[in-house]
């Protein structure tokens, strides 16, 4: 129940954000409600409600598709299918912040994502590839971290296991 009375919130200030009956806010005023709107959905994937938080990113780039925080929102739908073990959507939504945010400082986050769902849905190939895409596009970021560790769990898997005869 409390769950359906988040979401049904979330719908609600999206139906008020979008109705024509409210005149147009000033720039100031649309860029405070983008992030508390931003904020407040935000909190709810910070309590583990994915399923509202994912509602709630998805109303915020339909209102506010066009802000500074639209890549981000768009990550952060990846990131709920992510974590609900949605594997197949969350790869369609990290290769959008790749593909239509390109200056996004999500971009490395999104590239080890990407990997990351590849190692879940078995595919090693295409796991590997991006992570060592985002060794080499973001040597010095944290996320290339935990790509190369990723890329040494990949190789101690695949290596053969050596038999001695005794």
């Amino acid at each position: 129940m409390k769950k359906q009375l988040r979401i049904g919130v979330l719908v609600v200030m999206g139906a008020l954000l979008l109705s024509p009956s409210i005149p147009f806010a000033a720039q100031g005023q649309m860029q405070d409600s983008s992030r508390r709107l931003y904020d407040r959905v935000m909190e709810e994937f910070k309590h583990r409600d994915y399923e509202a938080a994912l509602a709630g990113f998805r109303l915020f780039i339909e209102v506010h598709g066009h802000s500074a925080l639209a890549a981000n929102a768009q990550y952060w739908i990846g990131e709920c299918q992510y974590r609900m073990g949605r594997y197949k959507d969350a790869l369609a939504s990290f290769y959008n912040v790749v593909s239509y945010y390109p200056l996004s400082p999500k971009l490395a986050a999104s590239t080890l994502k990407i990997g990351q769902a590849y190692t879940k849905l078995g595919d090693q190939d295409k796991a590997r590839m991006m992570f060592e895409r985002v060794v080499d596009q973001y040597p010095d970021s944290s996320e290339a971290e935990l790509a190369r560790k990723a890329i040494d769990t990949t190789n101690a898997k695949s290596e053969p296991i050596a038999h001695t005869l005794e």
